[in-house]
């Protein structure tokens, strides 16, 4: 059996991460939101491709929960940066606007 290329692999990684956070974003549980995300991450590793930017800021950087506005994360913009503070380990990310 031959092996698969790297860029069909790496390809078919960022579907499954799109499709992973899209679950996540869908489902009412937080807890199944959160296993979603540890999927995705390690998707990710296991591909050897970066998080795509748009999925990186959907989950806390120090316990990878997914962050849902109002209900687990605050989210505020203070002195020309967005800053995501998560509700769940009380650590903040502050992210340059433009």
């Amino acid at each position: 059996m031959k092996p698969r290329p790297k860029k069909q692999i790496k390809e078919t990684a960022k579907q499954r991460i799109k499709e992973l956070f899209q679950e996540a974003q869908k489902t009412k549980s937080q807890k199944l939101a959160n296993r979603y995300v540890q999927l995705a991450r390690k998707i990710a590793g296991k591909a050897r491709i970066r998080m795509p930017k748009i999925y990186k800021r959907r989950f806390c950087k120090h316990c990878y929960t997914y962050l849902r506005s109002g209900q687990n994360a605050r989210i505020r913009t203070r002195q020309g940066k967005l800053v995501i503070y998560c509700l769940e380990c009380k650590k903040f990310a502050r992210i340059p606007l433009r």
